[in-house]
């Protein structure tokens, strides 16, 4: 809609609508899944049995509530922790990829550049399935030949930590070079005409010009990163990160838990996001 020109009432109620249900069917599942969280039946969904704290509190053998759960609170905090490690050392990486990428000088680029980006074109089940093949196929080799055992190579924490990382850290490096464009060159040849070396020109000038991009690069990988399940299921261990955990408990048996879980990770990201919003308008 282009507000200097004139349009038909039509067209403005049509637009209106648009957005409102575009909103509504991004929003209402949300909505539902929040609501039946608090919902006093044994059923994930509805009808609607009475208000209830029951599914994060009780600790019933009827009833077994999200805070009393331990294999369900313990693939929570799994996947807090490998999404933690994730977007650190995706930050790290990719923040270097950016920078390497911006040189004008740099042999390869392109080449390397597409290959950068190819974690996000290829789906996610093939990116799994690969890296356990090809660790598999490694650790095997390894073993048998030189008798070395590496158990990162098997599947587990460290597996599913390198496999999230293969594509976290592409779209670390794509938010940092787009922040990076912006970047005025002649700040960085000032400090270098003042006797600074290339790394002290980067860490004094470039990274805190960068910190918003990093900072925000670090959250959408440990978002991306804690709600993976595509990638992760064929890399995983014993010890499961909760999307799947969720998968295993609602393909067998379901309970509101479910919800309960849903509706403390929406509020999670809220509270991000509103303390994103209230950092950026304060800066």
């Amino acid at each position: 809609m282009i507000r200097s020109l004139p349009n038909s009432p039509i067209y403005k109620y049509t637009f209106r609508l648009y957005i409102a249900l575009f909103y509504i069917f991004l929003v209402m599942p949300l909505v539902v899944i929040s609501v039946l969280a608090f919902n006093d039946s044994n059923f994930i969904a509805l009808p609607w049995e009475g208000f209830s704290l029951d599914w994060f509190f009780a600790d019933t053998d009827d009833r077994l509530g999200l805070f009393a759960d331990e294999d369900l609170l313990l693939s929570i905090w799994t996947s807090i922790e490998t999404a933690f490690v994730v977007a650190f050392m995706s930050s790290i990486v990719g923040t270097i990829a950016a920078l390497l990428f911006e040189e004008e000088k740099f042999r390869f680029k392109g080449l390397l550049y597409f290959l950068a980006l190819s974690p996000l074109v290829i789906p996610g089940v093939i990116l799994g399935i690969s890296i356990l093949i090809s660790s598999t196929t490694a650790g095997t080799f390894l073993d048998n030949k030189l008798g070395i055992d590496l158990e990162w190579l098997a599947p587990g924490f460290w597996l599913v930590v390198i496999g999230q990382f293969s594509f976290c850290s592409t779209y670390v490096m794509l938010l940092v070079g787009a922040r990076l464009k912006k970047f005025d060159r002649t700040l960085e040849e000032a400090a270098l005409s003042l006797r600074a070396t290339r790394l002290e020109a980067i860490r004094l000038v470039t990274i805190p010009f960068l910190k918003p991009a990093i900072i925000s690069a670090f959250v959408v990988a440990f978002l991306i990163s804690f709600s993976n399940f595509n990638t992760t299921i064929f890399l995983v261990g014993s010890d499961p990160t909760l999307p799947i955990d969720l998968y295993s408990r609602i393909k067998f048996s379901s309970t509101p838990v479910l919800n309960a879980v849903s509706f403390m990770i929406v509020l999670f990201i809220s509270l991000i996001a509103v303390i994103n919003i209230v950092m950026s308008r304060k800066k």
